[in-house]
């Protein structure tokens, strides 16, 4: 059984339809990408498998139970959510924070357990460094460290990142992405990241699933997925699929040059 299952999933803002009959799943230690232009429905799409929208038709079913008959506490105990941007107004340390995510756990004091718990996040995003530290004092990419950090004290089955990396130097960028796709094998997690970097995405998920319009495009293997159709139609650039590394990457071609000026 799937650990995340999206079933014809659709949804509209008023009148302006966003998403149109989505439809797929996510195994448990399987990372999926979700990539596609500016627009194209990505963030919508997370939101609406984490729960704050509501989609105007289809479901979402988390190990077989639909996500809307399912009570907050057992949903944040089953999926954790990285959003796309993060504030930087709390006066929380980066402790303080990354122990949030233990909230679906936590009775009335906080265990050694949980404590350590906490630690080892943040050694994993290393930030054990910044520990004592106000989040409201760190830069965007720290702050976004925490987050994921705090997602993954969560101990849930299912993570679901949007744009996780964004802000991000690439030693970080690659960093999380190891420590995502580490995870995904040795904890059976499901993930779900939504990415703008495309090499990034062909190297470190098992699988991408190409957005255009609010509709899937595409959705297998990075080496199906990736491809020079796909890029003319889905992005409207000319570029160059390379294949002669362990995965695909693409380089664009600057317009009115030739292909092989690259």
């Amino acid at each position: 059984m799937a650990r995340l299952s999206v079933e014809d999933l659709s949804f509209a803002y008023r009148d302006r339809e966003v998403l149109r009959g989505i439809t797929f799943s996510v195994a448990a230690g399987e990372v999926l990408g979700l990539v596609g232009p500016n627009g194209c429905g990505k963030t919508t799409l997370i939101r609406c498998i984490d729960g704050m929208l509501t989609p105007r038709s289809g479901r979402v079913l988390l190990q077989g139970q639909e996500l809307r008959t399912m009570h907050r506490r057992e949903v944040a105990r089953a999926m954790a959510y990285v959003p796309q941007s993060v504030g930087n107004q709390t006066s929380s340390t980066v402790f303080e924070t990354v122990l949030m995510g233990r909230r679906p756990y936590l009775n009335w004091t906080v265990s050694p357990a949980d404590e350590e718990k906490v630690a080892e996040a943040l050694d994993l995003l290393d930030l054990r460094d910044l520990a004592l530290r106000k989040v409201s004092e760190l830069s965007g990419g720290e702050r976004q460290r925490v987050m994921i950090a705090r997602a993954l004290v969560q101990e849930t089955g299912v993570v679901l990142l949007d744009e996780p990396t964004s802000n991000l130097d690439v030693c970080h960028q690659m960093g999380v992405m190891e420590v995502l796709r580490g995870l995904a094998s040795e904890r059976d997690l499901a993930v779900v990241i939504a990415l703008h970097d495309l090499n990034l995405a062909a190297i470190y998920c098992h699988r991408l699933m190409v957005l255009s319009a609010g509709t899937v495009y595409g959705y297998g293997a990075p080496e199906e997925a990736l491809t020079e159709e796909m890029l003319r139609t889905v992005y409207g650039i000319q570029a160059v699929v390379k294949r002669d590394l362990s995965a695909p990457y693409m380089v664009p071609v600057r317009p009115g040059h030739p292909a092989g000026e690259v």
